[in-house]
């Protein structure tokens, strides 16, 4: 069993999705939104530190995905947006978890498959590929897909590290 906990964060809401890879296959086990209040960036930057410690706790995942910042609207946005990610990782990091990073084009084109893909085409593969009965959040969609981009690169790399060897042949 190998639960992935994926994190879409952000310093007004930080959407979080928990998926178990086994055998190849993702599971749904749980998603949602941790909702901030306004005010100050510090006690905005604890709430999301302790949720997601209490996610950690509470299920135990062994991995995080997890979205790289990008250059937002302004450098004031992508610093806030930086410093909620931080506050997400911090919490797996000091329970030994490997955190991997993807890009939103490596995890829209690892999902959707196109890099460019619309949030709401992301939704829907999120419902397709987990079997939800519903679309989840936008946030939540987010972190699920972050979390599938790295349970199919992981198996990328395993089905590679397992490839006994390459065949050729000649073009005649």
């Amino acid at each position: 069993m190998s639960l992935i906990l994926g994190i879409d964060p952000g310093s007004r809401k930080t959407g979080f999705g928990i998926i178990n890879h086994v055998s190849g296959r993702s599971e749904y086990v749980t998603s949602g939104v941790i909702r901030l209040p306004e005010g100050d960036l510090a006690p905005r930057l604890k709430i999301i530190f302790d949720s997601v410690s209490e996610l950690v706790e509470q299920y135990c995942p062994g991995e995080l995905a997890v979205e790289q910042v990008f250059m937002a609207k302004s450098a004031g946005s992508a610093l806030k947006l930086g410093q909620a990610r931080g506050a997400a990782i911090v919490a797996c990091a000091i329970r030994d978890m490997e955190v991997a990073e993807y890009s939103a084009r490596q995890i829209k084109q690892s999902v959707v498959g196109t890099g460019g893909a619309e949030k709401t085409q992301v939704q829907h593969m999120v419902k397709v590929l987990l079997k939800l009965p519903a679309e989840p959040q936008e946030d939540a969609a987010d972190a699920l897909a972050a979390a599938l981009c790295h349970a199919h690169t992981r198996q990328s790399m395993i089905n590679m590290a397992g490839a006994k060897s390459v065949r050729r042949r000649r073009i005649r």
